[in-house]
């Protein structure tokens, strides 16, 4: 199925004023000139642990500890990134190292 001429000019201005929303939106919400509500500041000091603790649980929800590598490259990517946010303290540093570490051991290691 092909989308007309019509179709695609607004395809592409639904886009635009989807992205655009998302950007302008919160300065129009909190702008500058006022402080930012109790909410915002509370919800910013817990979602960043809140969403961690989501992403742990969803890598390890397919581990399987009695089958296959035990769930041992997987535990030891997470070490991985711990360590080194703990020794660095550049996020994308540790998760690209465990990352890397992880498909290493996966692909090489626990075939």
């Amino acid at each position: 199925m092909n989308m007309g001429v019509a179709q695609q000019v607004m395809t592409i201005g639904m886009v635009v004023l989807g992205t655009m929303l998302t950007r302008f939106l919160p300065f129009i919400v909190f702008p500058s000139n006022k402080p930012t509500p109790k909410y915002v500041q509370y919800l910013g000091k817990v979602l960043p642990s809140a969403v961690l603790g989501l992403l742990i649980v969803y890598c390890f929800k397919d581990v399987s500890l009695l089958s296959g590598s035990h769930g041992i490259p997987e535990f030891i990517g997470v070490a991985v990134v711990g360590l080194i946010h703990l020794w660095k303290r550049k996020m994308f540093l540790s998760i690209a190292g465990g990352t890397v570490l992880y498909m290493i051991l996966v692909q090489l290691v626990f075939q």
